[in-house]
């Protein structure tokens, strides 16, 4: 009987190289030809993913950090941006060509003489209101033009000369707007006596930021 299994053929001893049973691809580039298993190329495949959530990741993170730069240092003016432009990314470029337009602006401090003289100026404005509002508003708005040009802001449209300002002065570029709209309205549409009481406060506003004696690097920024 052992006769009889020992005369029976032996099957065949189980395989001990695993790792031949791995299967291999090849590829060939500029002729030269290279063999991965499928571990190297899940393992690669994994690591290109990684790499590419990583990138993702650091440029949303940039893309929040410019934008809350640009609501923090112009803070109405970007969403006004936004409005115009249809998105944050445009806004955005178009925000950072004002930046470097005025940068290659040459603005200045006033001097004492100067300062004084345009103080003088604006109350002489501010006391007519009471008797001749219309004109007070629209002397107001030739003031703060003078004052502008005085302190290095080129002689352009309002609509450049705001967005001039507003690199500098974006806390009060809402009120600077809403005024030079009711000045430039007036002679053609009436405007109400609380209308223009309001137009002179506005240009009040932008006035006391204008004729201070600091540089615009000094000014805050949006809040």
């Amino acid at each position: 009987m052992m006769d009889c299994v020992q005369g029976l053929p032996h099957p065949p001893a189980p395989s001990r190289a695993y790792p031949a049973l791995e299967k291999k691809m090849q590829f060939q580039f500029n002729g030269i030809e290279y063999q991965f298993t499928i571990t190297q190329l899940v393992v690669a495949a994994l690591v290109f993913v990684l790499v590419v959530g990583i990138a993702i990741a650091w440029y949303v993170e940039r893309r929040r950090t410019r934008t809350l730069a640009f609501r923090n240092r112009f803070g109405s003016e970007y969403d006004r941006a936004v409005l115009t432009h249809g998105s944050s990314r445009e806004a955005e470029a178009k925000l950072a060509a004002r930046e470097t337009r005025v940068h290659t602006l040459v603005i200045r401090d006033l001097g004492v003489t100067e300062r004084e003289r345009f103080v003088t100026e604006w109350h002489t404005v501010q006391s007519r209101f009471v008797d001749h509002p219309k004109s007070a508003v629209t002397e107001a708005d030739d003031l703060v033009n003078a004052l502008l040009e005085a302190r290095g802001y080129p002689q352009s449209s309002f609509e450049q000369r705001a967005d001039d300002v507003s690199v500098h002065y974006p806390r009060v570029m809402e009120n600077y707007r809403l005024a030079h709209g009711i000045a430039v309205r007036l002679g053609r549409v009436d405007a109400s006596t609380e209308e223009l009481r309001t137009a002179m406060i506005q240009y009040r506003a932008i006035f006391d930021e204008l004729v201070q004696d600091r540089k615009p690097s000094e000014v805050r920024t949006a809040a």
